[in-house]
Order: C-alpha cells, then sequence, then structure tokens
C-alpha cells in the first residue's frame, strides 16, 4: 500500500505526475479526489498515496474515461471494500523529500506529554508554545489527533485513577477548545456542493470530539454546519429543512445521551433525513449501534471520516435498526412510570445508612439515569460499566466502598417493591451487580 503520510508539497507533485495545477485543484474542489492534507500555514500536503491517485486517475483518462466516470470508479471500488491501488508495486518516490531526523523532544508523542504536563501544571503559555511548535512542524489533522484528543483522554484517564483534579481537566479542555475554535475560524471556504449538520444530542455537553470532526471535514471541503452541544431533534430537522442537508451527524458520549440519540435519530429517520453517529459509548459496547437508525461511523475519527465519505456517495444503505425486546418494552415501560416511587422508598431507607444527602442524591439520580437508558436501548448489562464510574464519583465525594453496596442493596429492594415481574431485567441486574460488589 502506498505510504499516506502527508510529505510532499504541491510543487513536487505536478513534477512528479505531470498534470496541470489548475486540473489537480478543480479534481480536488469537484471531486474530492485526491484530499491533501494542510500545513499549519494552510499549504496542501500530499502522500504517495495522493500521488498514486493521481496517476491512477491520468492512466483511466488515457484508456478512454472522462474523468468523472473515472472517479465514480475509484469511488465504486472504494465502496465494494476494493482498494483501487491494491495491486500498486511500491517503489521508492523519484522525488522523495529526505526529511531530516527529528529530536526526540519534537515526535508527536513527546509534544503530548510536554503539553498534558503543561496543562496540570496549569501553565497556558507552556502550553500554548507546545501547540504553536506543534502546529509548525506536523499537518493540522495530526497534531488534532494525537496531540490534543489523545491529550486530552490522557487527562481524563488520569482524573479517572484520581491521578488529577476536575479543575486540571476543565483546564486542559478549555486550552484545547479554544485552539479548535481558532482553526475552524481559519478554516478553508467550502469547496464541495454537500453539506454536513453536526451536533449533540439532548443531555450531551462534551463537544471535543465532534467540533474535532467539525473542523476536519471543513478541511476536506464540505459545507458543515455545527449546532453545539445538546440540541433538540427539531432544531437538526428545521435546520436540515432550511438549508437542504445531505447529513445529520449525532455524537454522543454517555450511555445517557445514547439513549436521547437514539431518539433523536428514530425521529429523523421518520423524516427520511439521513443520520450517521458515533462517540465514546458506541466504542465501549459493539453491540449499541444496532440499536440506532442511522450509520455507525466507526472507532475513532479517521474511519469517520471515510465513512461519511461513503455515505456522501449515495453507495452506503441504511442497515436496519434493531428494537428492543418485549420484556425490555415492558420492563423501561414499568421503570419510566414508577421510578418516582422508587426513588422516594429508596430515601426512606437509606436514612440510617451514614450516606450524606449530596452522595445520595448524586446515586441515585446518576443510576436512575443510566437503568432507564439501557432499558431503552435493550440491554440492562450496559449499566455495568457506569457503576464502576458510579463508584470514582463517590469516592470522590469522599464515600466508603461499602456505601455503594448498601445503595445497591436498598435500590434492588426498592424495584422489587414497586414494579412487579415486569422489572426482572432490572432486578436480576441488581443481584448479579451486588454480588459482583462484595467479591471485590
Amino acid at each position: 500500500m502506498a505510504n499516506t503520510t502527508p510529505a510532499f508539497n504541491l510543487k513536487v507533485v505536478l513534477k512528479e505526475t505531470g498534470i496541470a495545477a489548475d486540473t489537480l485543484r478543480a479534481w480536488e474542489r469537484r471531486y474530492g479526489l485526491p484530499m491533501p492534507q494542510r500545513s499549519a500555514g494552510g499549504h496542501r500536503l500530499y502522500s504517495q498515496r495522493d500521488i498514486e491517485t493521481i496517476k491512477w486517475l491520468m492512466k483511466r483518462q488515457e484508456d478512454g474515461l472522462s474523468i468523472s466516470r473515472a472517479v465514480d470508479l475509484w469511488n465504486e471500488q472504494i465502496a465494494s471494500g476494493t482498494d483501487p491501488l491494491a495491486d500498486l508495486v511500491q517503489t521508492t518516490p523519484i522525488l522523495a523529500i529526505t526529511v531530516p531526523p527529528k529530536s526526540p523532544d519534537t515526535t508527536l508523542d513527546s509534544l503530548r506529554a510536554q503539553w498534558v504536563e503543561a496543562c496540570l501544571g496549569f501553565s497556558e503559555s507552556t502550553a500554548e508554545q507546545v501547540l504553536n511548535q506543534a502546529f509548525s512542524m506536523f499537518p493540522v489533522e495530526a497534531v488534532c489527533l494525537e496531540v490534543l484528543q489523545r491529550g486530552m483522554f490522557e487527562v481524563g484517564e488520569r482524573w479517572y485513577q484520581n491521578r488529577a483534579s476536575v479543575q486540571q481537566e476543565h483546564f486542559a479542555s478549555a486550552l484545547a477548545m479554544r485552539r479548535l475554535d481558532s482553526l475552524l475560524s481559519a478554516s478553508p471556504a467550502p469547496t464541495r456542493e454537500q453539506s454536513v449538520i453536526l451536533g449533540c444530542p439532548p443531555d450531551e455537553w462534551h463537544t471535543l470530539t465532534p467540533l474535532l470532526l467539525t473542523l476536519l471535514l471543513r478541511r476536506r471541503g464540505l459545507n458543515v454546519i455545527y449546532l453545539g452541544a445538546s440540541v433538540p431533534a427539531a432544531q437538526f430537522s428545521t435546520t436540515v429543512k432550511d438549508i437542504g442537508a445531505d447529513l445529520v451527524v449525532l455524537v454522543a458520549q454517555q450511555l445517557i445521551t445514547a439513549a436521547t440519540l437514539q431518539q433523536t435519530a428514530q425521529a429523523l429517520a421518520s423524516q427520511a433525513i439521513p443520520v450517521a453517529f458515533g462517540g465514546r459509548i458506541f466504542n465501549v459496547h459493539p453491540g449499541m449501534p444496532a440499536s440506532i437508525s442511522g450509520h455507525y461511523l466507526g472507532q475513532d475519527l479517521p474511519a469517520a471520516l471515510d465513512q461519511i465519505e461513503t455515505i456522501l456517495s449515495k453507495k452506503l444503505r441504511l442497515p436496519q435498526s434493531k428494537a428492543a425486546s418485549p420484556l425490555y418494552e415492558a420492563a423501561y415501560q414499568a421503570f419510566v412510570s414508577k421510578r418516582g416511587q422508587i426513588e422516594l422508598t429508596l430515601r426512606e431507607w437509606m436514612k440510617p445508612i451514614s450516606l450524606t444527602p449530596d452522595n445520595l442524591h448524586i446515586g441515585i439520580h446518576f443510576l436512575g439515569e443510566n437503568i432507564s437508558a439501557a432499558l431503552q436501548l435493550g440491554d440492562i448489562s450496559y449499566v455495568s460499566g457506569e457503576v464502576a464510574w458510579l463508584k470514582v464519583l463517590l469516592k470522590f465525594h469522599e464515600a466508603q466502598p461499602e456505601q455503594l453496596i448498601h445503595f445497591m442493596e436498598a435500590y434492588s429492594e426498592a424495584v422489587k417493591q414497586n414494579i412487579n415481574s415486569h422489572g426482572k431485567p432490572i432486578s436480576d441486574w441488581l443481584t448479579a451487580e451486588i454480588e459482583n460488589l462484595k467479591a471485590k
């Protein structure tokens, strides 16, 4: 496979392929092929694969195809899972650029580590200097994915392991978001006719990933309308009708917001509006995408970009979503209708147990929301991962481990008292979870 690392400027590509600059720009603008990355200064950077793609298209023209038909043929092969360049004999490019070896301190991994440490130390100037250095050396896409996105993941992991404070996480997030806003402001004008609406479903407030996706799609020439956090379904629908968008992309990171995303996607699908979706929670639970009315974008941003291109090419059929079983439908309806009584009973029973009112409120709300979401999505086991999160949350509020067991036991009894046999999936899950907590 030809190397995909962006290393060649426009001059090198023109000399290597013999194509005219105006022709190449027209191909990129009209057909999105090839799609070079850009340097920090906005200059095109092509990979060896981009060069071979251009040569492949030119060869199809020599064979008598129009450029539009050649592009169609390329897209058809990609959509069918065939790489048009699969039979390419890899050779060293004639005009390969000699890249001097980088200092260990200026690799993307090293720059990410420096940025994370600067954020944890609340050093804004150092963090900004590290980003400036990274953008001066590497393509925008690489820095966004390898420094900002992975850096924020590392900060989040440290917080989860109680090795970073919420203040440090918020500080790093603010710096990352500010840089993304700046890059979005400087992104080039759309060069393609297709439009994409992108945002978060109701109650989803984590916007780093959708902002990153917005930036990367704009840099591919698409007109992207970013609606931001916690957008009601009606606003997506209205905006589609106002601008005639080709696709709505939804991003959710939590179990609770995967459920609101499901509702939003279903509402849009009922109006024949194409929907694609992704986010952390779908990576955690590989079976969850099957319950959503839309195209799953995959486990990372590069995969999402490729999938969106395929969807926009109209080559991908919408998968059939899987409805929750009648057992889960009944359990969901019973839980939603009786949730207030369950929580009232729970509060009464928890009075003698030394759990502060704040911790009790956090636990009741958090568990109730996640149980409701999991039932709606058709699998109560989804909540198990959130119990680990609840343990961290309560630990942050200085609750003791045994208090979580007492809380779960009381919740189980409250469910049994207030819901009849329809609550069996909930009761069975709570019983198993309590046993797991005791075993640890």
